[in-house]
């Protein structure tokens, strides 16, 4: 029985998988998100979530400890630059998982880990929100209407949107 065996082993000496993780973990830190099999997304999820919880850390030490598990400068820097800052208000659960079912070649099951804070989705997301914003044209015979809408006065306040489902917003309170 397993009891109490914890690592995954994925067929490789300690040494080996131990590279393989820190280097998958340098490319989800790189490229935000990385394709491979179910069973080495599993394994790497929880050091990627570790890293980011020394990331938001934020100090020497932490970076330091960083360094030794990934090994690679550039991915440190901008884990503790952009990956950390942008999941500081979580507490947890910073990657995702979504299965892509089978490899037509071996069916090894196959899975996307994605940072779920991406930086990349917040600048695509902020991309795409002027463009939706966009007025359309109005007629010489609508203007008149939107000036009468504009000199009645405005009775409701827009509801702040909440944080989380129990609390309440500070306006609230």
């Amino acid at each position: 029985m397993r009891h109490q065996k914890k690592t995954v082993r994925l067929g490789r000496k300690a040494q080996h998988r131990n590279a393989l993780l820190a280097n998958q973990v340098c490319s989800l830190i790189a490229h935000q998100r990385i394709k491979t099999t179910l069973a080495k997304a599993k394994a790497v999820r929880p050091l990627a979530e570790r890293m980011v919880t020394l990331g938001k850390n934020g100090s020497i030490h932490a970076r330091r400890m960083a360094f030794a598990t990934l090994r690679q400068k550039d991915a440190v820097k901008k884990l503790f630059n952009q990956i950390a800052p942008a999941s500081s208000e979580r507490n947890g659960g910073y990657t995702r998982i979504i299965r892509l079912g089978q490899r037509p070649s071996d069916s090894a099951f196959m899975a996307l880990i994605e940072w779920v804070d991406s930086p990349a989705e917040e600048k695509t997301a902020k991309k795409k929100e002027p463009k939706a914003e966009a007025k359309p044209k109005e007629t010489k015979a609508e203007q008149p209407k939107a000036k009468e809408k504009e000199t009645a006065p405005a009775t409701e306040e827009p509801k702040k949107k909440r944080r989380w489902f129990g609390r309440k917003s500070e306006g609230e309170k």
